[in-house]
């Protein structure tokens, strides 16, 4: 089977189903069965085909390109200088897992390795257009793909834990079938809101949002990239927003929505950056006809930013060392006498010597930051995570979503896809914002007591593990806790809305004892929180979130080893590990186990139907296994291996905005006392957090009342959420408020008044022009016409009928006619 045309094909199939869906339901969806009931099935049915489509091209993706344990003993060590140029051996990423060969747009096969022989053999993928949106010079916009390994496991990944979402919500969200009375909205009466149920538009907003994510996976080109990260931005402000008539819900969705323009603003820049300097937006290499119809190859951004000719060594592009000699570049043109050939060439004569002044450095690595940014604002990182706890507003299956496999995915995503064309120094960048955003996050969720918060801060601590592996080298690190965090965080958000929907509130202070009568849910949710934890015998056997989470913390500490004076990130990662152990072990206590603490909430708890409990299962075999490698080689870790991008598994050095900066080789934190160390301090990390968590909510050893007592100021420090919001209130909100209310004065005031001023000043003046077109344009008219009038009445009278009086006036007439023209021919005549 044709991989390079059979996966295309499958993948866009996938793609659209949800899109069918949700065109459908935005037309039939409220005939569609009583009060909409069939969308959820249409909705069901499209991501569950997309699902299928998914596994057909995942298995037509494994029979061409077979995944096998990956070795890491022949790795290239070679480094990137600072000038930007290959170090010995190159930078090749030693890995032989994955099967050579990709394929360019046109379906031509490149050979699987650099030219020269150097570096590792290219990971097999496959790009291509399906239609050009817009191309003129040498700007195209265009829908089109770019698959390979990480593109089918994603698409797996979204629609897998879609598919069980979409399956809960239909149980979830059976409340909308019929009208709704929302205790939480009062009206102006005193009376409850009471408003017809929305059940197919849920699940419209659903199939949309699915349809985004998949754009954002399978997109070849940054262009197409940002169409549906701004899709998915509108997605996330329809689902957040579900109970728009909520004032929380509505400022929730808004502020959702606004934080992440912010970030989008940076992602705009690094676009510019990119194009303007390199003039492509694709990905991979494309072989388009140039004026005279003859087939070139146009190279996409991994190929120009990592050139096979360099063995795909991290190299500063030629267009934006130009671009940042434009001054020299100029001197030449002027020099180059009108020759566009010469001057190319004088040109590229002088690239490399520019090049090695550090020209170029400062533009790819704006690119990379700007690019960064949207990963910051879609991925919750900081400082623009305010908006992801607020999230928590919408229905909880689309909490399930957002935080598990779509929207915080994306960003996170997007890091790895773009991985080539990072340099050490934007790298750097990420992983300490991935440390600070785990850090503050994790403490928070310590003190929250709303379970779905709790989940929420997770979720941004979390992807702050996640992008602090991608910073520090840990590319399959990163991308590995994302897969496995999305199975058991989407299972732990579905286990707490169960809890909520027998509860009926959010809060934990209300819960306990919940084992008994809401046993599925408990036993699930336990499993959830040992995933999380990455809980495991170390050397023998864990959970998924074992594996991945020991990646991250290995690839830390290799870090740390290689720059001494920044191993406080390693402290970082194991700090985060015992709070995530904690705070996740606090939740599970304080809801399921002890003596209930509200006795209306547990007469009236039990456990959720099997149509929200049967999710709950496939989630929690995956939450166990996602990691598992088979005897065979076979597994997601090292499926994700053979994506790894060329050039990027070897060490890279910098020595120019962090002088001393090294990003080692990922492989060389799975063996020796790197692997053995981090394996042990996570393991004792997450120990320690249970054990802790046990002692004041289990055994009741120590009182969490009194440890709050007696770090009071810290605790509400936290409580407070470090007291973020506040100031994001006070230096950016106020102050907006304050300008808005000055521009409001000054328009009420100035503009108004003045606007005011001339409109009485125009009133006066048609006055006055009223007066004249009254008293002296219509006087002279109807003077006139009086004139008029009376002088046909004295004429009429000489009109009498009779004939003989109009005989003697033709008579008199021609007389005096006669008398007149011969006196004035005589006087001509005297004269």
């Amino acid at each position: 089977m044709d991989a390079s045309s059979t996966l295309p094909f499958l993948l866009g199939l996938a793609w659209l189903a949800p899109l069918v869906s949700f065109v459908a339901i935005l037309f039939y969806g409220p005939r569609m069965g009583p009060h909409g009931r069939d969308a959820a099935r249409l909705a069901t049915a499209a991501i569950a085909t997309s699902l299928v489509l998914s596994l057909l091209a995942a298995g037509v993706w494994v029979s061409n390109h077979p995944v096998v344990a990956v070795s890491h003993g022949g790795a290239d060590h070679g480094a990137v200088g600072d000038d930007g140029a290959a170090g010995p051996g190159g930078a090749g990423d030693g890995h032989q897992g994955a099967a050579a060969g990709g394929e360019s747009a046109h379906g031509h096969a490149d050979d699987g390795h650099g030219a020269g022989g150097h570096g590792a053999p290219l990971p097999p993928s496959y790009s291509g257009d399906w239609y050009t949106l817009y191309e003129a010079g040498g700007l195209t916009l265009s829908i089109g793909w770019w698959i390979d390994a990480l593109t089918v496991l994603m698409f797996v990944v979204v629609t897998l834990i879609a598919t069980c979402i979409h399956v809960y919500a239909s149980g979830y969200m059976h409340d909308e079938l019929h009208g709704v009375t929302d205790h939480e909205v009062t009206l102006a009466d005193g009376h409850h809101l009471h408003r017809p149920g929305r059940f197919p538009r849920f699940f419209q907003a659903l199939s949309l949002f699915c349809f985004s994510m998949l754009g954002i996976v399978i997109a070849g080109n940054l262009a197409m990239v940002f169409i549906f990260w701004e899709l998915v931005g509108i997605c996330s402000w329809f689902l957040i927003g579900f109970y728009f008539e909520r004032r929380s819900a509505s400022t929730a969705a808004n502020k959702a929505f606004i934080v992440n323009r912010v970030g989008d603003f940076g992602m705009l820049i690094g676009l510019m950056a990119l194009w303007g300097a390199l003039g492509t937006l694709h990905f991979g290499d494309r072989v388009v006809p140039d004026d005279l119809g003859t087939p070139v190859n146009r190279q996409g951004l991994f190929s120009l930013v990592r050139p096979p000719a360099r063995g795909h060594a991290l190299t500063v592009p030629d267009g934006m060392v130009a671009a940042e000699a434009a001054a020299d570049v100029a001197a030449i043109v002027r020099t180059g006498a009108g020759d566009p050939a010469a001057t190319a060439t004088a040109v590229a004569a002088n690239v490399e010597g520019w090049r090695s002044r550090g020209l170029g450095r400062w533009l790819l690595f704006v690119a990379g930051v700007g690019i960064f940014c949207g990963c910051v604002g879609k991925s919750a990182q900081f400082p623009l995570f305010v908006w992801l706890p607020d999230a928590m507003e919408g229905p909880t299956p689309v909490s399930a979503l957002v935080h598990s496999a779509t929207m915080v995915a994306a960003g996170v995503y997007l890091v790895g896809r773009f991985y080539p064309v990072l340099t050490p120094d934007v790298l750097f960048v990420i992983a300490v914002i991935g440390a600070i955003t785990l850090f503050i996050a994790a403490t928070i969720a310590l003190v929250a007591n709303d379970i779905k918060r709790v989940l929420a801060y997770s979720t941004v601590s979390q992807l702050g593990y996640m992008m602090l592996a991608l910073g520090v080298g840990g590319w399959a690190a990163g991308l590995f806790h994302l897969v496995t965090h999305a199975f058991f965080k989407s299972l732990l958000f579905l286990c707490s809305g169960s809890v909520i929907h027998a509860c009926h509130t959010n809060d934990m202070r209300k819960m306990g004892g919940l084992l008994r009568p809401m046993p599925a849910t408990a036993w699930t949710m336990l499993v959830g929180c040992l995933a999380i934890i990455g809980a495991g015998i170390p050397f023998v056997i864990g959970t998924s979130g074992y594996y991945s989470k020991d990646a991250i913390l290995a690839q830390a500490l290799s870090f740390a080893n290689a720059n001494p004076g920044r191993g406080w990130l390693f402290l970082a990662v194991a700090g985060g590990a015992f709070l995530t152990a904690f705070y996740m072990f606090r939740l599970w206590f304080m809801t399921f186990l002890g003596s209930p603490r509200d006795h209306h909430v547990a007469e009236h708890a039990h456990e959720s139907p099997d149509v929200m409990v049967r999710p709950l299962l496939v989630l929690a075999v995956l939450a166990v296994v996602a990691g598992w490698t088979l005897p065979g080689g076979f597994g997601i870790a090292n499926l994700i291996e053979q994506a790894r991008p060329a050039g990027t598994g070897g060490t890279e050095s910098s020595g120019y905005l962090f002088p001393g900066l090294t990003i080692p080789a990922e492989h060389e934190s799975h063996v020796g006392a790197v692997h053995v160390t981090a394996t042990l301090t996570a393991f004792a990390t997450a120990t320690a957090g249970v054990l802790l968590a046990a002692a004041m909510y289990w055994w009741k050893i120590l009182s969490p009342g009194l440890v709050a007592g007696l770090f009071r100021p810290v605790y509400t420090f936290l409580a407070n959420r470090w007291y973020v919001d506040e100031l994001y209130d006070a230096v950016f909100v106020k102050p907006a408020l304050a300008l808005a209310g000055i521009a409001s004065g000054a328009d009420r005031g100035i503009i108004d008044r003045i606007i005011d001023g001339v409109a009485w000043c125009a009133r006066r003046i048609a006055g006055i022009d009223a007066w004249i077109d009254r008293w002296v344009v219509d006087g002279l008219v109807d003077a006139t016409a009086d004139v008029t009038w009376n002088a046909g009445l004295e004429l009429k009278k000489l009109q009498t009928g009779r004939l003989r009086q109009y005989v003697l006036f033709i008579a008199l007439g021609t007389v005096a006619l006669f008398v007149l023209v011969s006196f004035l021919y005589r006087t001509a005549l005297a004269g």
